[in-house]
C-alpha cells in the first residue's frame, strides 16, 4: 500500500468529510512522530499491532559481488518489527 492509497482509504473511511490534503499530513505527522520514537527511546509500541525497535548490527565481513573481494561491513543501527500476537494471528 503506498500512501497515496492510504489517504484514500482514510479519505473513504471519513465520507470525504476531511480533506485529502489534511489527511496526508495527519499521515506524514504520525510518520514522523514515529521514527522521532524510535530514534529518542529506541522502540515504539501500538498496541494490537507490533513494536518497531532498534537493533545493533555488529560488525563483520562481507564480499564485493562485482569482484570477489573480501570487504568489512561496519556495525550499523536498523529498525526491525515484533509483530503483536493480534496481528500474527490474523496473517
Amino acid at each position: 500500500m503506498t500512501k497515496a492509497e492510504l489517504v484514500e482509504k482514510l479519505y473513504t473511511k471519513w465520507n470525504g468529510q476531511v480533506t485529502k490534503k489534511l489527511l496526508g499530513d495527519l499521515v506524514d505527522g504520525m510518520f514522523d512522530n514515529v521514527a522521532l520514537s524510535i530514534k529518542k527511546e529506541h522502540r515504539f509500541a501500538y498496541p494490537g499491532f507490533g513494536t518497531f525497535v532498534v537493533r545493533n548490527r555488529k560488525a563483520r565481513k562481507g564480499r564485493n559481488p562485482q569482484t570477489g573481494e573480501a570487504i568489512k561491513i561496519k556495525a550499523s543501527k536498523t529498525v526491525g518489527f515484533r509483530p503483536a500476537m493480534t496481528l500474527k494471528h490474523s496473517l
